[in-house]
């Protein structure tokens, strides 16, 4: 690994000159940026190849399919989705160079010789769509020497070794627009603020959580699986079908076959809660998608004996691997090592989730109804990972005996005026739960509040005239309700106009950028909002930039920085002044440069990019390019 790194690294004094003459105009310090008022211009000052990227082909073709990037300031490491080389690529950003890769035994760095050890104890993860070839079984997940696939023949080095089994990547071409990207990963990504335990979002609808105090650059070894645990119901990968009939559907059926599942856990966020480290992570693009809270204090604690001796997000029952509701007892099948392991009939799904919210539109919001997590131990369940249906399929949850029980529906709107009611207000005629047309993504802590902010891409809903109105999106208040036996709730609702909200972080004092992007083959003008979240009130808007979907907030400069992709004149990164909530510039980027992140000590912007022409030596590979001001 250490000598394919070194050889990636050549060429790049070449390549910092090249970037330079990419943006010659206001390139002085004192000089204006093109287009502006504003001294400074930004440019690429270095290229970062990515490991075992080439222009031949897939997989380990182009690095042209990335997803969430992160800037981790303690240990100075900038992390991306890599979902060609099926890995998580992570970068020095004091060197300019990429130092390791994350993944599991089908990645393509290193050629899978790098994958990251699980914990002992670790259950492997079930598809939740029964297949007698298979048990069911789905590689993307652990197998120890505790815990191994009955049928390792079928999948050769997925068996009893220890290692992670991987992340599905971009199931051959994923791209927004053959619409396969639901079923990619790895996906949205966060590094906790110790520096120590990385969250990742797959695409068999999981969490992977990595111990970063086990990772090394030199010699590069990988990080040790603390976790790695199920959100919803994975998609086939492993079935006698596939994911094919999925694809296939997603293809102008948004993804309705059942094949699909639950697609990927994707955008989340992290925060801490009444002495709680709360996850939210959103299964944004399920045809109903919805939102998961956990609990993940002992997996960052390290605390195996933690939430009901249920550890690190085992399962209720720890001795058997995670079950939906669907998969019947298989009794205690013999193991490829001569060991026997018990598959019992579902549900068995992880202690640590606190709750989940389905956008489902059903009907009225109820706050006392029971959601998932803590009481699901007595036997009440809405949809979760114990449904043997993709996620919306039914609008309601197992009770006790079997009895359907009414889900915890998302906010109320009132489809004569439109108002918005919460848990605090009383359905009447016309209101019923809101529904996220166009799915639900990023996510951001409010620790003014200790909630959380989840955007709904569009959220209005009308039982009179049946359809959503396009122009409206909204940011959801989830207050994750530490302790309550009915779990999460959403208390507030707050609309934005003609935005499709993609991209929210935290800025200075109480101000939460929100990136505004299009969906549906809809795209608005360019649009960023300002809002306050101590009064949940919009603040300002700037319309000089926009098409976002990450967003990032650098306290180096008090700048924050977008990731434009869908700007009318091509891909730009916004630069917008924090302390004034103005506009400073857009710069331009490569096609789909979606995610961005910035070390606040250099103030460097990290930039995946496709192939093309600012990656310099690398423009047929992709890189990750740093920017600058000059």
């Amino acid at each position: 690994m250490r000598s394919r790194l070194a050889k990636i690294i050549l060429g790049v004094a070449a390549v910092v000159a090249y970037g330079v003459l990419l943006n010659s105009c206001g390139s002085q310090p004192n000089c204006p940026t093109c287009g502006t008022t504003v001294n400074g211009a930004y440019g690429v000052i270095d290229v970062i190849p990515v490991p075992e990227h080439n222009p031949t082909g897939e997989p380990g073709g182009p690095f042209n399919s990335f997803d969430i990037g992160w800037f981790d300031p303690i240990q100075h490491l900038f992390y991306v989705s890599d979902r060609i080389g099926l890995a998580v690529v992570v970068t020095d950003t004091k060197n300019n160079f990429a130092v390791n890769t994350i993944g599991g035994l089908n990645e393509v760095t290193n050629a899978g010789n790098n994958a990251s050890p699980c914990l002992p104890g670790i259950p492997s993860i079930i598809t939740g769509v029964p297949d007698p070839a298979s048990g069911g079984l789905t590689r993307f997940g652990c197998r120890n020497t505790n815990f191994f696939a009955p049928f390792g023949n079928k999948f050769p080095g997925f068996g009893d070794n220890g290692m992670f089994g991987g992340f599905p990547g971009a199931q051959c071409c994923a791209a927004r627009a053959n619409g396969v990207n639901p079923l990619s990963g790895p996906d949205g990504l966060l590094v906790t603020p110790d520096g120590k335990t990385l969250f990742v979002g797959s695409g068999s609808s999981s969490i992977v959580a990595f111990d970063l105090t086990t990772l090394t650059a030199n010699p590069p070894t990988p990080p040790t699986v603390l976790a790695a645990f199920p959100t919803g119901t994975s998609p086939a990968f492993d079935s006698t079908s596939g994911v094919a009939p999925c694809i296939a559907t997603w293809n102008g059926g948004a993804g309705s076959d059942p094949t699909c599942g639950d697609d990927r856990a994707d955008e989340m966020s992290y925060g801490t809660v009444g002495g709680r480290n709360i996850l939210t992570v959103s299964n944004g693009d399920p045809g109903l998608p919805f939102v998961t809270l956990i609990d993940v204090t002992d997996i960052v604690n390290r605390n195996p004996a933690g939430i009901a001796a249920g550890g690190y997000c085992l399962p209720v029952n720890p001795t058997a691997n995670y079950t939906p509701a669907g998969i019947p007892n298989q009794g205690t099948i013999a193991g490829p090592s001569g060991r026997s392991q018990a598959f019992p009939a579902g549900p068995n799904y992880p202690t640590c989730i606190l709750g989940q919210i389905y956008y489902d539109g059903v009907g009225a919001e109820d706050s006392t109804v029971t959601v998932d997590g803590a009481t699901a131990l007595s036997g009440t369940s809405c949809p979760n990972p114990s449904e043997a249906v993709a996620s919306g399929v039914s609008g309601t949850g197992v009770g006790p005996g079997g009895t359907d029980v009414p889900c915890h529906h998302a906010p109320i709107v009132d489809a004569n005026t439109g108002a918005f009611i919460t848990n605090h207000g009383t359905a009447g005629a016309g209101q019923m739960g809101e529904i996220a047309v166009a799915g639900i993504g990023a996510s951001a802590f409010n620790p003014l509040h200790g909630t959380f902010y989840v955007e709904n891409s569009n959220c209005t809903v009308s039982t009179l005239a049946t359809q959503a109105s396009a122009a409206v999106g909204c940011i959801d208040e989830i207050d994750p309700r530490i302790g309550n036996p009915a779990g999460p709730v959403v208390i507030n609702v707050i609309p934005v106009i003609n935005c499709m909200p993609a991209g929210i972080v935290q800025g200075p004092g109480h101000d939460f950028l929100v990136g505004c992007g299009g969906h549906d083959g809809i795209q608005f003008p360019p649009l960023l909002i300002i809002l306050d979240g101590m009064t949940n009130k919009i603040v300002t808007t700037i319309d000089q930039s926009g098409g976002t979907d990450e967003v990032w907030f650098n306290p180096g400069d008090n700048r924050y920085y977008t990731a434009g992709r869908d700007m009318p004149n091509g891909p730009v990164m916004g630069v917008i002044d924090a302390a004034t909530r103005t506009w400073l510039v857009n710069v331009p980027t490569g096609s789909n440069s979606h995610s961005i992140a910035v070390d606040q000590f250099t103030n460097h912007i990290f930039v995946p990019l496709q192939a093309g022409a600012l990656c310099g030596t690398q423009n047929a590979n992709g890189c990750i390019a740093v920017y600058g001001r000059q």
